[in-house]
């Protein structure tokens, strides 16, 4: 059975049934309801049409429901109906959805889930799995999440960008498990950009697989982290490199920059050298720039200090760096690294074993925690 094809009915289905008169939150349960007894069946019995086959089977889902609530005999009216048997409307429904599932009044985590639920098709034990924790927790932030978007109406404008940032943050959840949230994502918005017309969701795919080609040689043996410098371009997929280039060259033909673009083109540069030493750092430099015109984001100064610091030797890179805020997340790593550029080598050391301590992942802090100590192996005589 192609479980790929059931999960990109999903949104479809979904349209359908609300285009009938079900609210989003019934009509996904009952989506659901519909998905579990096609895997039950479809193995022994394909049928001709799935898409039509899970909107009569999710429709009949709904109703029962409606039914069995007694205090809402009133709606039970307007929708105790089948529909008319023949084909589905081709009407996808789709974009509403993604807009819906990532509205402003969500919180971000509760947005990703039910943008993985109702637009990616997945079960709640799967999204569960893939962000561990119980699936009890995802089913209750899932519930929680339809609850706030209930009385919403489907075709209410929605905020790309709001989409797309919830795409992009499923895409850095990474890998791992049975469910790849970075190719989720990277699956999700390619079908957003068959959507849209809009550079920046091609921006967006562009950036994924960009970074998506560099998997293979990011860690090392036992989830060792691997920096961009040290690690083995022989490794890099140069197929979907190219893929990436292409996605983001048309995009910035259309001369509409956002962030994601810009961000993509800082990716292609570093994808396009052969060795750290031959990166164009003082292009990089000029996207990073774009950035901030685009975004003031502390982070993109921060990386363009580190940026300057290539391009213009580790002195001007420390002399961009006393412009950022000293309480951003890393900023302590980049400064370690860029004394040690510089020969301060005992001040790196230092700010090194700083860094590890307050680093974010178990990965980040084993890397500093081995900087600092190869630093000091330096000092000794």
């Amino acid at each position: 059975m192609n479980e790929a094809l059931l999960r990109e009915l999903v949104p479809a289905v979904i349209g359908v049934l609300v285009r009938r008169g079900a609210d989003f939150a019934s009509a996904e349960d009952a989506v659901q309801e519909a998905l579990i007894r096609a895997l039950e069946t479809w193995p022994d019995d394909p049928p001709r049409d799935p898409k039509a086959w899970l909107v009569a089977v999710a429709w009949r889902k709904f109703l029962d429901a409606a039914r069995a609530e007694s205090s809402r005999r009133g709606r039970e009216v307007a929708v105790d109906a089948e529909p008319v048997p023949g084909p589905v409307p081709v009407t996808d429904d789709t974009l509403r959805l993604y807009f819906l599932c990532a509205h402003p009044t969500l919180p971000p985590a509760s947005a990703v889930a039910l943008t993985l639920r109702a637009v990616g098709g997945l079960t709640t034990r799967q999204i569960a799995a893939a962000y561990l924790v119980p699936e009890a927790t995802m089913a209750q932030r899932i519930s929680r999440a339809k609850r706030k978007l209930a009385g919403l109406p489907l075709d209410r404008p929605g905020d790309l960008a709001t989409v797309l940032r919830v795409l992009y943050l499923v895409f850095n959840e990474g890998y791992g498990g049975a469910v790849d949230l970075a190719a989720e994502a990277i699956r999700l918005t390619r079908q957003l950009v068959a959507l849209t017309d809009e550079p920046e969701v091609a921006g967006l795919l562009a950036l994924m697989l960009l970074h998506h080609a560099r998997r293979a040689s990011r860690t090392g043996p036992g989830g060792r982290l691997v920096p961009l410098a040290e690690q083995d371009r022989s490794r890099w997929d140069t197929a979907v490199i190219a893929e990436g280039v292409t996605i983001l060259q048309r995009a910035l033909a259309r001369d509409r920059l956002g962030e994601y673009q810009a961000q993509a083109a800082i990716a292609a540069l570093h994808a396009d050298a052969y060795s750290a030493a031959e990166t164009d750092w003082v292009q990089i430099v000029e996207w990073y720039d774009e950035l901030l015109r685009l975004t003031a984001s502390p982070v993109v100064r921060l990386n363009r200090a580190v940026a300057v610091g290539e391009a213009d030797g580790p002195q001007a890179g420390l002399a961009a760096l006393a412009e950022v805020d000293p309480g951003l997340p890393r900023y302590t790593a980049a400064a370690a690294y860029l004394h040690e550029r510089a020969g301060d080598l005992s001040v790196a050391a230092a700010l090194y074993a700083e860094a590890a301590r307050v680093a974010p992942s178990v990965p980040e802090r084993d890397h500093l925690t081995r900087e600092a100590a190869r630093v000091r192996q330096l000092l000794r005589p």
